[in-house]
């Protein structure tokens, strides 16, 4: 019931970082009422600016801002930025294309026909700066008319049949939805009820900067060692893993400390003069058991924690929002087919899991043990080969993504192909409004007509298209994935199913 006097906001989210920023630019573009809740006063850190904060943004994670007219505004901010001294693989020859437990294969070793349901063209991740990300976003949001509140976490919260209470710095907010996007040790989830599974951390990993006495003493580059692991970039970035269980994990970091562990680490008689900045982070790797409990759902680093390892975590949770934004707003419009919330959990979290097990699989090559060091060689071996760092592209990158769906073509559950249109649009302007698309090679009538049943979800688009991989229209939904795909004439009657599952009841007329 709501209390009189007291807005009621469809959604609520929690946390203005990245994930919660892009799920409210989502849920406004489909004209929801968003109210944003941070618990930082500013949004501003040291650890969001280089070089801590720089951060690969994946294959899916590009398609996305992409899709939603944002990724340029994100490369002019890159472009106006200095590589950091911290980026020591930028000094490399050959164009590195990611890494597996410090690992590195690079992009002229990458086959990418192997990926046939991919178009011809550049292909791999990019970097940004942690903090223009959320700047990009934050503009963008508000701009959409979004309200964010800083200083302002989520204290308590109660659930009713048709939403949700939730307390706030001395106030009161109600939402239908409320969505928890606040970090790794979410309030939202822990009130919720929701479980939180996984795996202990094995190691402490430092990220400091440091003033040295002699840096030249220490080698750049990554080094496995026999106690552990040390990423060095003159003349005082550095990045380290000691195995010590997690033990130093959120402990004040001291300069005596750090001198320590680096010498322990490294080897390394080193004398730390200075200590400007240090950060820590673990290998604990855990998962929601569920992604809803009600009218409460998760996203980002409150529905999965793991190691900063491969860069994934970011792009986990952006992923996330994408998936979320478009059904959230559906279910609340009305017109969202049954199952089509539920389907965020059921497409998300075994994505998550993945990724979780991804970077337990790295911590098993780091270990300062023999056989991780046998180990280790094995695999370096096999990354060096064309198959083998294609593969390993293919992961890092998120390439591989696709979600079960059902469906006679391959291409469906997977990204949408960006085909450029005789006109010269891409596929990925065509999103920009936030709804499905039904894109026709050819202008059939029969098409035609699927589109004008759910008028103003999905938009319908005839061109032809410079290459279409043998196709002759797909159905793609607002977050980029194909619904459906047709090489032939187009079998209307699994056509319309899949805009059903996704779009709901056709309209009356």
């Amino acid at each position: 019931m709501q209390i009189p006097d007291t807005p009621l906001y469809d959604v609520i989210i929690a946390g203005a970082g990245p994930v919660g920023l892009f799920l409210a630019c989502e849920l406004r573009l489909a004209g929801r009422s968003v109210l944003v809740l941070e618990k930082a006063r500013h949004p501003h850190s040291p650890l969001k600016s280089l070089p801590f904060g720089l951060r690969g943004l994946s294959v899916p994670t590009i398609e996305s801002f992409d899709r939603r007219g944002l990724l340029e505004r994100l490369k002019a901010g890159a472009a106006s930025r200095e590589t950091p001294a911290g980026a020591h693989w930028m000094q490399q020859q050959r164009r590195p294309g990611g890494h597996f437990a410090g690992i590195q294969f690079f992009h002229d070793q990458i086959d990418a026909t192997q990926w046939p349901y991919r178009l011809p063209g550049p292909i791999g991740s990019m970097a940004a700066e942690m903090a223009s990300i959320e700047a990009v976003l934050a503009i963008r949001a508000e701009a959409l008319g979004a309200e964010i509140r800083r200083g302002r976490g989520v204290e308590t919260l109660r659930q009713s049949t048709d939403g949700v209470t939730v307390e706030t710095a001395g106030e009161t907010v109600q939402g239908r939805w409320l969505v928890g996007c606040d970090g790794g040790r979410s309030s939202v989830r822990k009130a919720a009820g929701i479980g939180f599974t996984g795996t202990d951390p094995e190691f402490t990993g430092y990220s400091v900067q440091v003033e040295l006495a002699d840096p030249a003493l220490l080698e750049p580059g990554r080094h496995y060692t026999p106690t552990g692991m040390y990423t060095y970039a003159a003349p005082g970035t550095i990045a380290m893993v000691d195995f010590d269980g997690g033990a130093a994990h959120r402990r004040e970091l001291a300069r005596d400390h750090v001198e320590a562990v680096l010498r322990r680490v490294s080897g390394v008689d080193l004398t730390v003069t200075a200590l400007l900045l240090a950060t820590t982070w673990t290998d604990r790797a855990c998962q929601a058991t569920d992604y809803r409990a009600g009218r409460v759902l998760l996203a980002g680093d409150a529905a999965h924690i793991h190691s900063p390892l491969g860069g994934q975590g970011l792009n986990l949770g952006l992923g996330d929002a994408m998936n979320l934004g478009w059904k959230l707003a559906a279910t609340i419009r009305g017109d969202a087919p049954a199952g089509l919330l539920d389907s965020y959990s059921t497409e998300r979290h075994p994505v998550g899991a993945q990724i979780l097990d991804w970077s337990r699989a790295q911590v098993g090559l780091m270990r300062p043990s023999r056989s991780s060091r046998a180990l280790e060689a094995v695999v370096r071996d096999l990354i060096n080969t064309r198959d083998g760092a294609t593969y390993f592209a293919e992961r890092v990158w998120g390439v591989s993504l696709r979600y079960d769906l059902g469906g006679s073509h391959p291409l469906v559950g997977r990204s949408a192909p960006d085909f450029e249109l005789g006109d010269g649009t891409r596929l990925s302007a065509l999103l920009r409004t936030g709804k499905g698309l039904l894109l026709d090679f050819g202008a059939r009538p029969s098409l035609q007509a699927l589109a004008r049943r759910w008028r103003g979800r999905i938009n319908y688009v005839a061109s032809e298209a410079k290459e279409r991989l043998g196709l002759i229209a797909l159905l793609v939904r607002p977050d980029g994935v194909v619904a459906w795909a047709g090489e032939q004439a187009p079998d209307n009657e699994e056509a319309s199913q899949a805009a059903a599952r996704w779009f709901g009841e056709p309209n009356a007329n």
